[in-house]
């Protein structure tokens, strides 16, 4: 039998009206981003951390015929994109995926992630496995466009190089979900209020808010300011949709994650 620790968590909190520096996106001169609703059931995301990513063991899903998906699919060029908004930084890129092999090695990034503590578990590589399909598959739902939240996933990818060509799944190495949310009816920040079956939802700009989930980074690529970018590219986010507060968050023992938000500006 297995158990689980619960730890309590902080709520974070950062107002786009702040006077920090701006992180601007480079632009390409392609069509708009296309923006989804979603469907997101967690209450409260998993907590900020690195993990250790094997990219010649991430594991095929055993029937990936229903969404196309190609293990051996090369990284796109920034012509080949689809999309508008990017921020580059170092030898990386945040952007919003836009590959189906790009969210599948998103969600095994986290599986990752939460089974990194438990390495010698017997089934460990099942669990991480099972845990992966079922986050691509909740990805997928989010975009779906239900419960009318406006969800996007971010990964960070490593920016071409001439002469060097990388499968999708060597070129993922960070990621994070936000989705743009409403507060309910009487509520001053999120979860303020017990959400019951039949609630009023406040669905004006003054009540829109941005909730940052799932961040976590391969253990390849820490310490090279990925996830404090990623955090900024969903900042620039928020003030390109005049959303004015962006929420997350964390465990109350994480202190490097904790360190992190407060360093970009967020508060408790």
């Amino acid at each position: 039998m297995s158990t689980i620790s619960i730890y309590r968590t902080e709520f974070l909190t950062f107002s786009t009206n702040g006077s920090r520096p701006r992180h601007k996106f480079q632009r390409l001169s392609l069509s708009p981003l296309m923006k989804m609703d979603s469907k997101s059931t967690e209450k409260v995301p998993k907590e900020e951390s690195s993990i250790k990513l094997q990219t010649s063991s991430i594991p095929q899903l055993e029937n990936p015929r229903p969404s196309n998906l190609r293990f051996d699919r090369l990284q796109p060029s920034d012509q080949e994109l689809n999309q508008d908004s990017r921020l580059e930084f170092g030898k990386f890129v945040a952007r919003e995926a836009v590959l189906d092999e790009e969210l599948w090695t998103a969600a095994w990034l986290r599986a990752e992630t939460h089974w990194e503590d438990r390495p010698g578990e017997r089934y460990v590589d099942n669990f991480k496995r099972k845990f992966a399909e079922q986050e691509f598959n909740a990805i997928k739902r989010r975009y779906s466009g239900q419960h009318g939240q406006t969800y996007t996933c971010v990964v960070t990818v490593r920016k071409e190089e001439r002469n060097v060509k990388r499968t999708v799944l060597k070129s993922v190495v960070g990621t994070l979900d936000f989705s743009i949310r409403h507060l309910l009816h009487g509520e001053s920040f999120p979860g303020e209020r017990e959400k019951h079956l039949f609630c009023s939802i406040s669905r004006t700009n003054l009540n829109r808010y941005i909730y940052v989930s799932n961040l976590c980074v391969a253990k390849s690529a820490r310490r090279q300011s990925i996830a404090s970018n990623m955090l900024y590219f969903v900042i620039e986010s928020a003030r390109s949709e005049g959303v004015k507060l962006v929420y997350v968050h964390v465990h109350r023992n994480n202190e490097p994650a904790l360190e992190l938000y407060q360093k970009i500006g967020f508060e408790f």
